[in-house]
């Protein structure tokens, strides 16, 4: 028997510590429900489930980005709808001004709802708006650029490939048109301008390959110009290629030929909006300028029977201008709709894998609190006996 070292009393605290210590993680787990609470629990599996729970944090954040997207849409498409109304009014009263019937003070009265029509329209581009960010005055479209001030990119088709592009010679006709005021004034003929530059390929052809409007890929053999309206020169080609350019400046002082200009098409400008949790997972969202230019209704007159029915022509190209774009706005909330459903799914998946990665099982957790308390009252128990056993070796100095 030996007094100075109690091996025996030294296992029974060595088992009674093991056992306080279980009893110990046993009540963290249990109190906070967590299985893995620190990174010393399980730290591979501490780390996984940080990462799956940035995953989720993301997806959240997302989903609500792809809300904050299709209540845009909604206030873009609710504007455009009174956008609508307003050009339907306009066509009826060009319809109105365009019968004999009506004299030159009952047109000015159509022509007075016009006006107020469209500074109606022009307002609503200017001032619709969500979170101080205005949506339909072409802050969102694609943006291009020319060096040259008097030729401006107007707008552009998403298929036009981003790059630059250097215009040919491009030839301005025009013709004289008179007002109700007997005042005239110099503007582009669209019939004429076609035909002269559509020569000036022909020829061109004949001498060296085909060039017009741009000699460099990716349609150097298949665009044109398609239209000519107002101020407003359309190019277009293959695979949906459309290029508007204006042409305001030069018209203004009669230039007769658009030469030597290069124009940036960057591709950006649109509404980019966070619709995944990880980089690059982004819808663009392009929303065009809702222009009285673009919709052809900007010098809109309807005080003579010619003005009256050229504007139950071009209210049909701004009808047309406002429903495609209200289209293009319903495609994007479409797919807004079936983003938010997945990333919905996908929420819940990635949630039910970290629950069952950092969750503890409390059925499990109180089975092991019991054992490991029992075994930490046993230790407790046999430490005393064992702290006993020493004070027997007295017994042999009686």
């Amino acid at each position: 028997m030996r007094i100075n070292y109690n091996v025996q009393a030294m296992n029974a605290n060595l088992a009674l510590n093991k056992a306080d210590s279980r009893v110990s993680k046993a009540i963290g787990r249990l109190s906070s429900g967590l299985k893995i609470a620190a990174a010393k629990d399980e730290p591979s599996g501490y780390a996984l489930s940080k990462r799956m729970n940035l995953q989720i944090e993301g997806l959240s954040r997302a989903t609500q980005s792809s809300n904050d997207a299709i209540n845009i849409i909604n206030i873009a498409d609710g504007a455009l709808q009174e956008v609508n109304s307003m050009v339907n009014r306009m066509s009826e009263l060009a319809v109105k001004s365009a019968t004999a019937t009506m004299t030159d003070e009952d047109r000015e009265l159509c022509q007075d709802e016009i006006d107020q029509l469209k500074k109606e329209i022009q307002r609503v581009a200017n001032t619709t708006e969500f979170n101080g960010q205005t949506l339909l005055d072409g802050s969102f479209d694609l943006k291009g650029y020319s060096d040259n001030l008097d030729v401006k990119v107007a707008t552009y088709s998403d298929e036009v490939p981003v790059g630059k592009y250097k215009l040919p010679d491009i030839l301005l006709e025009y013709k004289t048109v008179t007002d109700k005021d007997g005042v005239s004034r110099q503007v582009l003929d669209a019939e004429k301008t076609i035909e002269s530059n559509e020569a000036a390929a022909a020829a061109a052809a004949s001498l060296t390959p085909p060039q017009f409007p741009f000699p460099n890929p990716p349609y150097p053999d298949a665009t044109k110009i398609d239209s000519v309206d107002g101020t407003l020169i359309t190019i277009k080609g293959a695979n949906d290629f459309s290029l508007t350019i204006d042409v305001e400046k030069m018209v203004e002082v009669q230039a007769a030929t658009v030469s030597g200009v290069t124009l940036d098409i960057t591709g950006l400008g649109a509404m980019d909006m966070q619709i995944g949790a990880n980089e690059d997972q982004i819808l663009a969202i392009r929303i065009p300028n809702l222009s009285l230019k673009l919709m052809s209704i900007e010098d809109a007159d309807v005080r003579t029977q010619e003005g009256a029915a050229k504007l139950i022509e071009d209210s049909k190209t701004a009808l047309t201008y406002v429903n495609d774009l209200r289209s293009r706005l319903g495609a994007y909330q479409n797919r807004l709709e079936h983003t938010v459903g997945t990333l919905g799914v996908t929420h819940e998946a990635l949630t039910s894998a970290y629950s069952g990665l950092v969750d503890a099982d409390m059925a499990e957790e109180s089975v092991e609190y019991t054992t490991a308390q029992i075994i930490s009252e046993a230790s407790t128990s046999v430490l005393a006996q064992a702290n006993e056993r020493p004070s027997s070796a007295l017994q042999l100095l009686q």
